[in-house]
């Protein structure tokens, strides 16, 4: 038995372009370098999310390995994945 990859809606733009409708995800993944403070801070300042979501966000990363901290357009996602590089994350992108 095997199982199928979700398909996603695929629409045609007037320009004649083709427009994937599949949101992407940032995930940032644990790594042996960057103290616990050091991610909150990041998550917090980069994303501006109240202390308390980028603290929970990092326990994640912390805890299971990896946490999805921001989702939405490739385009955005793509620097979203760029910015945490600045910062010394490891971070990648998927779709949802």
């Amino acid at each position: 038995m095997s199982i199928a990859e979700p398909s996603s809606v695929v629409l045609d733009r007037p320009d004649g372009a083709w427009l994937e409708q599949a949101p992407w995800a940032t995930v940032v993944w644990n790594d042996p370098v960057n103290l616990m403070s050091y991610v909150t801070h990041v998550f917090a300042s980069y994303f501006g999310y109240p202390r308390a979501k980028a603290e929970k966000l990092m326990m994640q990363v912390h805890t299971q390995g990896r946490a999805v901290v921001s989702s939405g357009a490739r385009e955005k996602m793509e620097s979203d994945v760029d910015a945490m590089h600045s910062y010394g994350l490891w971070a990648t992108m998927e779709k949802q």
